[in-house]
């Protein structure tokens, strides 16, 4: 089969691929990003790319996508053009993936005696400090005719004087290589355990005391984003954080799309299990490059995520999540080797996976709730995680329940006419005042498009200009200079955010009737999600102490704005709190104490998930939600607009 040279612009990375391969395909071989929403499948029209020179035509597919300017310039789709010959491939603005702004974690965590707990305190959750994998330096007498028991044996005895623990499994591995190491440095030797509640496992055995040098790694696995803690187990201090873009974007947006293509191929399964594992090692050489530290030095692993991210991660099939009854295929994990995996660290080393509650509420929120205290404190809490599959939960620590609601991708920008992600040129701050628009961009870069909280202002700034009515239509009866921003596009009206001249693309960027209604149904959802859960349990939202909100879209929230939408209950904002990446938090505070991993296990047994779906006054409260701010205007008496 012949090959040939692709090179991408504006970065000139270059890669030679098979023929017969998409520009898809051979981006993601180059490690180079397109942008997609649809997994590949054509239908999204967001991997617009430019091939140099008149070597490629659209395909009648993609023609529906581009305008005949953009194809007289050569414009293709990524994913629906196949490579025949050597090729030059401009990735313009809009469909790069730049400067994104990922959540890493700004949540402080004690870890000190249970005791010195303050119920007080948001976030500063104690647990006694006692992480899931541990060091211990032996120095071993030399067996004697008297004192002749074996290898093991001596290991497991000189353990027990030293720990709490009497039980002890070894890995087969390690006992293969036991002899040797006990004596080749005179019996003085470092033992690593890993414990999984009352049984302990020694994972390896070193030469000489390596107490000094003992690592471990907390990892968030969103949809979007993976992030990961490097962390110092002898102190649990954090000593590196870092995030990248979710590799599998390449084969869709959501968990949905990326379920369908992996249930779609017989072997659609590899490839995403293979990206998150990729993303996860570039992030430990970061890491470790950063700090100059050997990855045979981390031990310890814990890994956060929804239900679908954990299944792709485990490369489990997770095809029957999205089919009624809709049913993971576990909720709660084993000990995992990560050699097993391919985790680029200790090949001794130990994983463990926080567990779920149902299909689509997954180990995210369940670390997020450890992380919040939720389970703990005998005040009524709520954390809510604001994204396409916005996730809810609810309790003290005497009961749980939670809720998943499909929001759809309006808050990532997705499914809107100039929407995208949080990254470098996206407004992200909207303000219309006296006839003006003024924004803000993520890196003070000219305008590419709007992300979701720019979004989130910018229809609340239509709605309390009166620019727009509660219907999301636009008002006709404007009697100002700014109803020269209204413009009919292809038969839709629309709002002018930026004329073409000052954008980067040289487009206007506008919000049309079309994505204003996106996002009425989106915030419905999210908001009716969250009364009918408060309701299921017969409480009304003056009788919850905090609502926490989480993950990244929550940071850049405008509170007020979401308040005034019809996003969140209109409360004091003192009562909305961003809590961070919470899964991250949860997931570092599980690696740290083994009180606290446990807990989560007895957090997802308890939960009680609410199926939506099934639970007709959703659907009430939904229909009722889709109006700016909402039909019921009682609910909402501090928005004055």
């Amino acid at each position: 089969m012949s090959r040939y040279k692709i090179r991408f612009l504006p970065d000139g990375t270059e890669v030679e691929v098979e023929s017969g391969v998409t520009l898809m395909e051979a981006a993601e071989q180059a490690g180079v990003y397109i942008n997609s929403l649809c997994g590949g499948k054509g239908v999204c029209g967001k991997c617009k790319v430019q091939i140099t020179g008149d070597k490629i035509k659209a395909n009648a597919h993609s023609i529906r996508f581009l305008s005949k300017e953009e194809i007289e310039k050569g414009y293709v789709l990524a994913c629906q053009t196949e490579v025949e010959e050597d090729m030059e491939v401009v990735i313009p603005p809009e469909s790069r993936l730049e400067g994104e702004q990922i959540m890493m974690d700004e949540t402080p965590v004690d870890y000190s005696k249970p005791e010195q707990t303050k119920e007080e305190d948001l976030l500063h959750i104690s647990f006694p400090f006692d992480p899931i994998v541990k060091k211990i330096y032996l120095e071993l007498p030399a067996p004697t005719l008297e004192d002749n028991i074996t290898d093991i044996d001596r290991v497991r005895r000189a353990l027990r004087q030293k720990t709490d623990y009497r039980k002890f499994d070894v890995s087969f591995r390690c006992l293969q290589k036991l002899a040797s190491a006990l004596r080749d440095n005179g019996w003085k030797v470092t033992v690593t355990i890993a414990i999984h509640y009352d049984i302990c496992k020694i994972l390896q055995v070193e030469d000489g005391d390596t107490t000094q040098r003992h690592y471990g790694i907390a990892v968030d696995i969103g949809t979007t984003t993976v992030v990961a803690n490097l962390i110092d187990m002898r102190s649990g201090k954090v000593i590196g954080v870092a995030g990248s873009h979710n590799l599998q974007a390449h084969y869709g947006e959501d968990v949905i799309s990326r379920i369908i293509y992996v249930c779609g191929k017989e072997k659609g399964l590899n490839p995403l299990h293979e990206a998150v594992i990729k993303n996860i090692n570039n992030l430990i050489k970061t890491l470790t490059d950063e700090n100059k530290i050997g990855r045979n030095d981390i031990t310890a692993i814990v890994v956060a995520g929804n239900t679908t991210m954990t299944h792709l991660f485990l490369a489990l099939r997770p095809c029957y999540i999205r089919l009624d009854p809709y049913v993971p295929t576990a909720n709660d994990f084993p000990p995992i080797s990560t050699k097993d995996l391919g985790i680029d660290i200790n090949p001794e080393g130990i994983l463990e996976v926080i567990p779920g509650v149902a299909s689509y509420v997954g180990g995210d929120i369940v670390a997020g709730v450890l992380a919040c205290g939720i389970a703990s404190q005998s005040k009524i809490r709520v954390l809510i995680d604001v994204g396409t599959n916005g996730e809810i939960a609810l309790g003290n620590n005497e009961w749980l329940v939670c809720c998943s609601a499909s929001a759809g991708p309006a808050f990532e920008g997705g499914g809107m006419n100039c929407g995208m992600r949080a990254t470098r040129g996206a407004i992200e701050q909207i303000v219309i005042e006296n006839e003006k628009v003024t924004y803000k961009t993520i890196g003070k870069a000219k305008p590419r498009g709007l992300c979701g909280s720019g979004l989130i202002d910018c229809i609340y700034e239509l709605a309390r200009n009166r620019i727009i009515l509660g219907n999301g239509k636009f008002n006709d009866n404007i009697d100002s200079s700014i109803k020269d921003r209204i413009v009919t596009l292809e038969g839709e009206k629309g709002f002018i955010v930026e004329y073409p001249e000052k954008t980067e693309s040289g487009q206007p960027i506008i919000i049309t009737e079309s994505d204003i209604n996106n996002l009425i149904r989106s915030k419905g959802a999210m908001f009716a999600a969250i009364k009918s859960l408060v309701d299921y349990v017969q409480l009304n939202f003056e009788d919850i102490d905090t609502f926490y909100v989480a993950g990244g879209f929550g940071n850049y929230l405008n509170i007020p704005h979401a308040i005034g939408i019809g996003l969140l209950p209109d409360i004091d904002p003192d009562r909305i709190k961003f809590v961070g990446n919470s899964s991250l938090v949860g997931a570092r505070m599980a690696l740290l104490a083994i009180s606290a991993f446990e807990n989560t296990h007895h957090i997802a047994r308890g939960m009680t998930n609410i199926d939506l779906s099934t639970y007709q006054p959703f659907m009430d409260e939904y229909v009722a939600a889709m109006f700016l701010p909402h039909t019921n205007r009682n609910l909402f008496p501090s928005v004055t607009y």
